[in-house]
């Protein structure tokens, strides 16, 4: 099998970054002030701490970093700095981080890109999403949505099932690129329920959601905020969602596991990651923080509010867990298909 490697990772610097720290006055601040001296490290933190993000500005996980730096900030008492270095998908960024000084000031906002897609399909990412990193915390969870277009005659998800059986190579699905989550959640999917289907990979979501509108891909796995919109006008329809549970924004949608699908109902998540060998207590204060900043009822309920599920109390090593075990379950479509990303 051909191997691609991915393009030379060179250090860059970032293209936004903000501070963020005591003084915001932001509603979700105030029930922290005085959570800000629990669960620190003996001497940590004591300068400014950054979180490094993946992906550009004003994308689902720069979202939640920013989300989380303003109530941590507090806790911890240090200012927090989000710095965007997006490149090769997200692994620039945590290359950077797995190389940085183990000391708990520069950590990486993880995701299934970064720490899932990248590793299995880019054959010298230069990192390795288990030994490298401690992996803290998972931020928030965003379930995943099956959507078809509006033109098509499907209005539910036995009648797709149904309709791409009766269609073979017939249909496209589209993803954000070769070697991206969007392909090997569908690359499962259409293992597990026997379809054929044709990938069309895109360089950019603008341009698929575009062509998913258009009808010219007929079936689409994307998160749910990035779809709503498009679902609540109309456009498209959503069939079954990834998640653990049916979510509020669109109920009447049922969850994969109900539809017959429950290996497939793995929401994305968000997490923080910390470099290798970050002293345990140090992890631990940042688990802490996280926890009480994720727990606080104003988060609680932004979060919820952009679609996204609360994190529920995981440890560092169950978060590792659940990692090894999505990295087993998608390697072997890697394996399958002989995806490598572009």
């Amino acid at each position: 099998m051909s191997m691609t490697p991915i393009a030379r990772q060179a250090a860059s610097h970032p293209s936004r970054r903000r501070v963020l720290g005591a003084g915001l006055g932001l509603g979700v601040l105030a029930p922290l002030a005085a959570l800000a001296t629990e669960g620190k490290a003996a001497g940590y933190p004591t300068r400014q701490i950054s979180f490094i993000v993946p992906f550009p500005a004003g994308g689902s996980v720069d979202a939640m970093a920013r989300q989380y730096a303003e109530p941590m900030a507090r806790i911890l008492g240090v200012p927090i700095v989000v710095e965007n270095r997006p490149g090769a998908g997200g692994s620039v960024a945590a290359l950077a981080v797995a190389r940085a000084r183990p000391d708990g000031y520069t950590l990486v906002v993880s995701s299934q890109s970064s720490h899932l897609a990248n590793p299995l399909t880019q054959p010298k990412v230069g990192y390795d999403p288990i030994k490298d990193f401690e992996n803290i915390a998972i931020l928030g969870r965003l379930p995943n949505v099956l959507v078809v277009p509006a033109s098509l005659p499907i209005r539910s998800f036995a009648e797709f099932i149904a309709y791409a059986k009766k269609h073979p190579g017939q249909l496209n699905y589209g993803s954000g690129g070769t070697g991206s989550m969007g392909q090997l959640n569908m690359e499962m999917f259409k293992a597990d329920a026997g379809l054929d289907i044709t990938h069309v990979p895109y360089r950019g979501g603008t341009l698929l959601v575009t062509s998913v509108l258009a009808g010219e891909v007929q079936v689409f796995f994307d998160n749910l905020i990035s779809m709503l919109p498009h679902i609540q006008a109309g456009k498209v329809r959503a069939l079954a969602v990834a998640s653990e549970q049916r979510v509020a924004q669109i109920p009447d949608v049922p969850t994969l596991a109900e539809v017959g699908y429950p290996q497939l109902n793995m929401s994305s998540w968000t997490g923080l990651a910390a470099p290798a060998g970050t002293p345990a207590p140090v992890v631990q204060a940042l688990f802490k923080a996280v926890r009480q900043a994720a727990t606080a009822p104003a988060m609680v309920a932004s979060l919820q509010d952009r679609g996204v599920t609360p994190p529920e109390e995981m440890s560092p090593a169950a978060f590792e867990a659940m990692m090894s075990e999505r990295l087993k379950r998608f390697g072997e479509v890697v394996r399958r298909t002989g995806i490598v990303a572009e």
